[in-house]
């Protein structure tokens, strides 16, 4: 009875062992991230309203997509991921997991989710989906070792998630998740940078340039964060100028752009560490504010 308690209890350490490595793999907090966007798309283009199973479909087709991308992601930077305290006990290059099984995960997540996209949904959410997944991983990640403009490609695939939503419901893209993409393409910029800031040391030992300036932690850097958290406010400002949005939620985009500049200017200041954390928890709270507030204007 013992032994067989025991055989249980190790099986499900395995399991749950297992199940952590694919977390990693998929990088899921991130990819819940996208996956919100995704559906802020799909809220856009339905005025608010919702069908449980299309909504899970796209959740679903979005979340094997983006995990596949993550995965690839994951395979081709798993030996500048062994230099770097932020990613050394990932599962590929610690070793407890292969690059076979890694390759088969992402190539069966990758032809799901895709499939799911263009027969649940159409043609044109599994164009978009494909275009993320392949700029994302074969693009973007290898651009990461060779030039700062690796940042403005992997903006591409990292706004594309509100056009597959829109998409997902009318099969096309109208004006109103181009300002989605918009919002979210900007942001990027920032918010890439103030990372490779804060871990510029760790991405020094992996030869991976993301900084927009070769001078690194200088004013030259820091400025470009100005220029872009600038246009944010400027998005906001056009919206309500628009007529695409309400009042009270145009007031939260344009205050949220503007708290996101004012940490932006203090980094460009101090050119300091701690200014630079700011600047990147404020870019995590500054997209989730802005799409909630898009959503709050489809109630009101």
């Amino acid at each position: 009875m013992q032994i067989g308690k025991t055989h249980s209890r190790s099986l499900t350490n395995v399991f749950a062992s297992k199940l952590a490595d694919y977390k990693l793999l998929t990088k899921l907090r991130l990819s819940s991230l996208v996956i919100f966007s995704a559906l802020i798309g799909y809220l856009l283009a339905t005025g608010g309203a919702f069908n449980a199973l299309s909504f899970s479909m796209l959740a679903i087709g979005g979340f094997l997509v983006t995990a596949s991308a993550n995965a690839l992601n994951q395979v081709i930077e798993r030996e500048s991921d062994k230099l770097m305290n932020r990613t050394e006990d990932r599962p590929l290059p610690t070793g407890r997991m292969s690059i076979t099984e890694a390759l088969l995960f992402a190539g069966v997540a990758g032809v799901i989710g895709l499939s799911i996209l263009g027969f649940y949904f159409n043609p044109l959410t599994a164009m978009l989906g494909a275009l993320a997944l392949f700029s994302y991983a074969f693009v973007y990640t290898p651009l990461k070792k060779i030039t700062p403009i690796a940042v403005l490609i992997g903006a591409v695939p990292g706004a594309l998630p509100p056009l597959i939503g829109f998409a997902a419901v009318t099969g096309s893209v109208g004006f109103e998740a181009w300002v989605l993409f918009a919002i979210q393409f900007i942001w990027q910029f920032p918010h890439f940078w103030a990372i490779a800031w804060v871990a510029d040391d760790d991405y020094i030992k992996a030869n991976i340039r993301l900084l927009p300036s070769s001078s690194g932690k200088t004013k030259h850097s820091a400025i470009h964060n100005i220029v872009y958290t600038l246009a944010l406010v400027g998005l906001g400002v056009m919206v309500l100028a628009l007529g695409f949005i309400k009042i009270i939620p145009a007031i939260i985009i344009i205050a949220a752009g503007l708290l996101f500049l004012i940490q932006a200017i203090q980094l460009f200041i101090k050119c300091d560490d701690a200014s630079a954390k700011k600047l990147m928890f404020g870019s995590f709270i500054y997209l989730p504010v802005v799409q909630i507030a898009i959503i709050l204007n489809l109630f009101l």
